[in-house]
């Protein structure tokens, strides 16, 4: 039988829990698209959570460098963030409504190797974020 000690459980290994930093985990888990952190903040205050905006930026920083959120940057130059799925993945993101796809890219993740080893560059890795307009907005458009 297990007890609850109302002991909140680290968002992230080695990162002291806080009710904040289990308010935006929370939050994450439960949109799928891409959001500012200004938009989640704006989300946790609707829900009722007290927290402050430079909170928000630092639990999402935190959680990037964890490798447990991507990160986007927009065309605007706006970064977005989203709970990520597990393993190596690109995304390809609609400029209008930001709707985001999760894709592999084997041919992509060859040529990056036999690039840095060409120039001989070890331990190498990339990001790739394709920008374009969704099906559903080209057709509205």
């Amino acid at each position: 039988m297990t007890q609850n000690t109302g002991q909140r459980k680290p968002v992230v290994v080695g990162v002291r829990a806080t009710k904040q930093r289990s308010a935006i985990s929370a939050l994450l888990d439960d949109i799928e698209e891409f959001r500012s952190a200004q938009e989640l903040h704006d989300e946790l205050r609707k829900r009722g959570e007290g927290i402050g905006l430079t909170t928000v930026y630092r639990t999402l920083q935190t959680l990037a460098d964890a490798g447990t959120v991507d990160v986007l940057r927009t065309d605007t130059g706006e970064s977005v963030y989203r709970r990520c799925s597990s393993g190596h993945h690109h995304h390809l993101v609609c400029r209008a409504c930001g709707y985001t796809v999760e894709v592999e890219g084997p041919t992509v993740e060859q040529w990056s190797q036999s690039i840095a080893d060409a120039h001989g560059f070890s331990d190498v890795s990339h990001t790739i974020e394709i920008f374009g307009v969704c099906k559903d907005c080209t057709a509205t458009q």
